[in-house]
């Protein structure tokens, strides 16, 4: 039997928080649990030997087609999600380097994007993109 992080045992997770420069956060509409339905920043699991900051930018890189340089930490979250019976804990990073256009590389996975400000986020939020949205606020 395998053994699946999130569901079987505590997962450890990787998010990233892209900004353009008008200030504006690009968000996906999650297809699967956790929070299926809900908004999100992208990301995704850390492999092993894989470091966090790492992950979020492949994760980002995966998910939107873009081409992420530097990320910066900017929180840490953990988030119990009884309704999908799945524990993370996800550290998340911030970038406004990248290039390119957004797409929807991994539609089995994301169904709708946007670029939204942070004053007019859609509903529902994932608890990890409330988050980190609070994070960025306290900067």
């Amino acid at each position: 039997m395998t053994m699946r992080p999130g569901v079987d045992f505590p997962g450890v997770g990787s998010g990233l928080v892209i900004r353009r420069g008008d200030g504006r956060i690009l968000l996906y509409r999650r297809i699967k649990a956790p929070e299926a339905g809900h908004w999100n920043i992208v990301g995704g699991k850390v492999d092993a030997m894989e470091t966090s900051a790492e992950a979020a930018r492949r994760e980002a890189e995966e998910e939107t087609g873009l081409r992420i340089g530097h990320v910066e930490f900017l929180c840490a979250t953990e988030e119990i999600i009884p309704a999908d019976r799945q524990h993370w804990v996800s550290l998340i990073y911030v970038t406004d380097d990248f290039t390119g256009e957004p797409r929807l590389a991994e539609p089995d996975k994301l169904s709708d994007f946007g670029w939204f400000s942070p004053e007019a986020l859609p509903a529902p939020l994932s608890v990890f993109t409330a988050k980190a949205m609070a994070a960025l606020q306290q900067r």
